[in-house]
């Protein structure tokens, strides 16, 4: 997350040279990739060739077995999910943009194209057309749980960004998200992930069906499937899909953190990265109108 800001950060500013800052004897962009070398070093499966993190729903923060959960400890349980290597391959990919060293710049190019080959390798189920929740290092989170059921929307989406699926699977995807909007009445394809993990799944008495992150409505990730919708050529899905998103905030005069399914809001009512994300899907159908009026 750090790399994606900083890159952003340059894209809108053109200020290059902040990257030469220096920090306690070491540059911005040097800390960088130690960012990136602390991942390789304490965080990389050599077996997989992928990130580990500890288990939770999709990109969410809270782990079973603990009645809190935010805080990777003993009771938490290693595993290799999607969203945690697609956020890693667009910080490659933005972090090779950044640096001027050639050196460093193929060393990351490389991990980047292994990455990427792991993660259609080991996460991508092709018979099911979907990335599986989980592969667990050592032992399951979620025994006699067929987890492989449930589709996560918003890893799905950041995977979309990062470049890993095709065109094809893109709509099939598309299409698994609307199939779960419907089956149990949500309000837009925010929706964290279908079918939700079943109540006593988590220690934590909010993670309960259908609440939070286990299959709660955020705009945090829905928004980032319109994003990519439009950056993918599905202009007009993406036109329709984020009507729900902006019909909300006016509703409920805000950028709340997550709503259920029957569009109740839930957490902060200005949560910046609702609004953010929101704020980058509807540039991004501005920008598709833009170029399509001038043509």
């Amino acid at each position: 997350s750090l790399i994606q800001a900083v890159y952003r950060y340059i894209q809108e500013t053109g200020d290059r040279e902040f990257l030469q800052e220096d920090i306690r004897g070491k540059s911005v962009l040097q800390r960088l990739e130690f960012a990136l070398d602390y991942l390789m070093k304490h965080k990389f499966n050599e077996k997989y060739g992928l990130l580990w993190g500890g288990t939770t729903t999709d990109w969410g923060d809270v782990q079973p077995y603990h009645k809190w959960g935010v805080k990777y400890d003993e009771y938490g349980i290693p595993a290799i999910d999607i969203y945690d290597n697609a956020m890693f391959l667009i910080a490659l990919d933005n972090f090779c943009t950044l640096t001027s060293d050639k050196d460093s710049w193929a060393k990351w190019r490389a991990v980047h194209g292994s990455v990427k080959a792991n993660i259609r390798k080991y996460l991508w189920d092709d018979s099911k057309k979907k990335f599986i929740p989980h592969l667990y290092i050592r032992h399951e989170a979620f025994p006699g749980l067929d987890e492989n059921a449930i589709f996560y929307h918003g890893g799905t989406a950041v995977a979309i960004q990062a470049g890993l699926l095709s065109k094809a699977e893109i709509r099939s995807s598309l299409k698994r998200m609307r199939e779960n909007v419907k089956a149990c009445g949500a309000q837009s394809i925010g929706l964290t992930l279908y079918p939700p993990y079943p109540e006593g799944s988590f220690e934590n008495k909010g993670m309960g069906p259908y609440s939070y992150q286990n299959a709660g409505d955020w705009t945090w990730f829905g928004a980032r499937m319109i994003t990519a919708l439009v950056q993918n050529g599905m202009v007009e899905d993406a036109y329709q899909e984020i009507q729900p998103f902006v019909e909300r905030v006016a509703r409920n005069d805000g950028f709340f953190e997550w709503y259920t399914i029957k569009g109740e809001p839930h957490g902060s009512g200005t949560f910046r990265g609702s609004a953010g994300v929101l704020m980058e899907a509807i540039d991004a159908l501005k920008a598709w109108a833009r170029d399509y009026r001038d043509e």
